[in-house]
C-alpha cells in the first residue's frame, strides 16, 4: 500500500503571509473603528452647532416669557417709553370719549343772546365757534391723559396689569392660563380701564361736567400681534418641558462630539466657530422678522412704534444672549487656535515665554525672588492652567444671565491668571538655572 505522502512544512513565506492577513483585517477594523468615530463626531458637532441657538431660545422662553418677576422687570422701562406713552394717550383720550356738542352749545348760547337783543350777524358769527368749543374740550381731555401717563399713576398701573397679564401671555405661548392682558388671533392686549377713570376723574374735578356721563369702559391697547402666535405654541410647550436641561444636554453633546474626534483642538474650534454662526444667523433672522413685522402690522395696532418698542423689549434678552454666544464662540475658537501647533501660535507662545523670563531674569537682578511659589508653579504649570480654565468655565456657567462684557471680563481675568503663572513659572525656571550654575564647594577629602 502506498503511503499518503507526508504534509510539507509551511514555509517560511507561510507565516508572514498568515500574519500579514491577520494585520490586514486588524489595519482594516481600526479604520472602520476611526471612520466611525469621525462620522459620530461630526453628525455630535454639527447637531451642537444647530442645537445652541435652539437652547438660547429655551432659556429665553423658560426665564423671560415664563418668569412672571423677570417678565415685568423686562417690560416695566416701556412704561417711559416716549413711543408707548403717545400710544397710551391716544387710547385713554379715545376711550374716555368726553365729547360736548359744540355745535350745539354755541347756536344755544347764541340764541339765548340773541333773544336778549344780540344782533342776528352777531349771533351767527358765535354759532361758527361749535368746532372750536370741541377742539377746546379734546385739548383738555389730552392734556389731563398726558399729565397722568407721565405721572406714577401710569407707571404702577402699567407694572400691575403687566403683572397680572404674566399669565396671558403665558397662556398666548404655551395655551395655559390666562390673565388681564387679553390674548385672541395672536393679539395681545393691555387692559387701560384704570388710567381712563384717573383721566375720568381729573377731568371732573377741572369742571368738565360731561365727564360725569362717560359710561364704565374696558378699553384695550393692542401691544403685539402675530398671525404665527397659535403656531408657536406647540413649539413653546416643548421648550417650557425641556426647561434648563436642554443647554445642558447640548454642551454634553458638544463635548462628546470634540471627545471622539480625531484632533480634538481643531474640532473643539470648528464647534465653536459652527455655533457662533448659527446665533449669528439666528440674530439676522431677528432683524428680518422685526422688519417684517412692523411693515405689515394689522389695522389693530395703533402705533407702529410702539409695537416696534414692545418687540424689542421682549427680545431684549434674547439678541444679548445670541451676542455673547457668538463672542464666546470666537473666543474658544482663538483660544484653540493659539494654543495649537501653528507657526503664528507658536511665535506668540514664544515672545510670552521670552518676555517672562526677561521679566524673571530683571527681577533676579534686584534680589526680587518667586520662592517655591516660583518652582510649584514651574513644576505643575500645566495643571494650574487646565485649573484657571476650569473654574472661569465654572463661572461663566453659574453666571447669572451672561452677556457679552461677561465673557470679556472673564477673558481678561484669564488672561491676567495666565500671566502671573508664566512669570512665577519664568522666576523658578530663572533660580534653578543660577543654581546650576553656581559653584559646588570641593568635597572633604578623606
Amino acid at each position: 500500500m502506498t503511503e499518503p505522502p507526508a504534509p510539507h512544512p509551511p514555509s517560511p513565506d507561510d507565516e508572514p503571509r498568515a500574519g500579514g492577513e491577520e494585520g490586514a483585517r486588524r489595519s482594516g477594523g481600526g479604520a472602520a473603528a476611526r471612520a466611525a468615530r469621525g462620522t459620530a463626531s461630526a453628525v455630535l458637532i454639527v447637531l451642537t452647532c444647530i442645537l445652541v441657538p435652539v437652547a438660547l431660545l429655551a432659556v429665553w422662553v423658560k426665564d423671560i416669557a415664563l418668569d412672571t418677576d423677570r417678565y415685568v422687570s423686562t417690560v416695566a422701562p416701556l412704561a417711559t417709553d416716549p413711543a408707548i406713552q403717545d400710544a397710551a394717550v391716544h387710547r385713554i383720550t379715545e376711550a374716555v370719549g368726553a365729547r360736548v356738542d359744540g355745535p350745539q352749545v354755541a347756536n344755544d348760547i347764541a340764541t339765548w343772546l340773541q333773544s336778549q337783543g344780540l344782533p342776528p350777524r352777531a349771533a351767527d358769527a358765535l354759532k361758527g365757534l361749535g368746532p372750536q368749543i370741541d377742539s377746546a374740550v379734546n385739548q383738555a381731555v389730552t392734556k389731563i391723559a398726558t399729565r397722568v401717563v407721565d405721572s406714577n399713576v401710569f407707571a404702577t398701573t402699567w407694572r400691575t396689569a403687566n403683572r397680572a397679564a404674566h399669565q396671558a401671555v403665558v397662556h398666548a405661548l404655551t395655551g395655559e392660563g390666562r390673565g388681564a392682558v387679553g390674548v385672541s388671533d395672536g393679539t395681545v392686549t393691555l387692559n387701560v380701564g384704570t388710567a381712563v377713570d384717573e383721566v375720568k376723574k381729573e377731568l371732573v374735578d377741572a369742571g368738565l361736567k360731561p365727564a360725569e356721563k362717560i359710561p364704565e369702559v374696558d378699553k384695550q391697547m393692542v401691544l403685539f400681534h402675530s398671525d404665527q402666535l397659535a403656531k408657536a405654541r406647540k413649539g413653546a410647550h416643548l421648550l417650557n418641558v425641556v426647561g434648563n436641561w436642554f443647554p445642558v444636554l447640548v454642551v454634553v453633546l458638544g463635548a462628546l462630539g470634540v471627545f471622539l474626534a480625531r484632533h480634538r483642538r481643531r474640532a473643539l474650534a470648528r464647534t465653536a466657530l459652527g455655533a457662533a454662526f448659527a446665533c449669528l444667523v439666528v440674530a439676522i433672522a431677528l432683524v428680518v422678522a422685526r422688519h417684517y413685522y412692523l411693515d405689515h402690522l394689522p389695522p389693530e395696532v395703533q402705533s407702529k412704534a410702539a409695537a416696534a418698542a414692545v418687540f424689542d423689549t421682549l427680545l431684549r434678552f434674547l439678541k444679548v444672549s445670541l451676542r455673547t454666544a457668538v463672542v464666546l464662540g470666537v473666543v474658544i475658537a482663538l483660544g484653540a487656535y493659539l494654543v495649537g501647533p501653528g507657526r503664528l501660535p507658536v511665535a506668540i507662545r514664544g515672545t510670552s515665554d521670552n518676555t517672562a523670563d526677561s521679566a524673571a531674569r530683571w527681577a533676579a537682578a534686584h534680589h526680587i525672588h518667586t520662592g517655591r511659589a516660583g518652582s510649584w508653579a514651574l513644576a505643575y504649570r500645566k495643571g494650574l492652567t487646565l485649573a484657571a480654565l476650569l473654574v472661569i468655565a465654572l463661572v461663566f456657567a453659574l453666571w447669572n444671565h451672561p452677556t457679552v462684557l461677561t465673557v470679556l471680563l472673564l477673558v481678561v481675568v484669564l488672561l491676567a491668571v495666565l500671566a502671573v503663572l508664566a512669570l512665577l513659572a519664568a522666576g523658578g525656571r530663572t533660580e534653578q538655572d543660577a543654581a546650576r550654575a553656581a559653584p559646588q564647594p570641593p568635597a572633604d577629602q578623606p
